[in-house]
């Protein structure tokens, strides 16, 4: 985690705190913190949230210091504080958004898994694999008319899943594939 995150970290406090040394310090002081909270046995899921989140909060208390000591170098200390809180880390790095977010591959996931095995192999092979429906036909010996077909199950499915996830209305009907009855049959 210090490796990952350190450098991005400190560059992040250095603009906002416009000085190398202060940074450091802040830097300094945040992995210890969540270093501390991680030896507590307390389990940090989104390091990078929290390292972001301590760091921000480091700097409003350095602010204030500064500005009851009266060493605040800005005159208008509200601009400052705005200032600071547009400088805030990336909306992904928010802990409400990355739980929301894992949730989100938690339930597409879910709902890949749930496909039929033909389907969810086809799927695979095409989205995740990269492979071209001709060579997906290919490998799974089957034509490539039900390889669209099995792609085109999958991707109504996670789009259903998407749109139970954002809240918005969309069909329930859940197509299936059909199969021709050959002369065998």
């Amino acid at each position: 985690m210090l490796e990952r995150y350190y450098q991005e970290l400190l560059n992040f406090c250095s603009r906002t705190v416009r000085s190398r040394e202060a940074a450091v310090d802040v830097v300094q002081e945040t992995y210890a913190r969540v270093l501390a909270l991680q030896h507590a046995g307390q389990s940090v899921p989104e390091p990078r949230a929290l390292l972001y989140r301590t760091a921000r909060n480091l700097q409003i208390d350095l602010h204030r210091r500064s500005e009851v000591r009266g060493e605040t170098r800005h005159p208008d200390a509200e601009a400052a504080a705005a200032e600071l809180d547009e400088l805030a880390a990336p909306q992904a790095c928010e802990p409400d958004v990355a739980a929301a977010s894992t949730q989100g591959v938690n339930a597409l996931l879910a709902t890949i898994d749930a496909l039929p095995l033909r389907c969810r192999e086809a799927f695979i092979l095409h989205k995740f694999d990269g492979l071209p429906h001709a060579e997906v036909a290919e490998q799974m010996g089957i034509s490539r008319k039900m390889v669209e077909q099995h792609v085109k199950l999958a991707m109504d499915a996670c789009r259903r899943c998407k749109a139970a996830l954002d809240g918005t209305a969309e069909a329930t009907a859940v197509p299936t594939l059909r199969r021709r009855k050959s002369a065998r049959e």
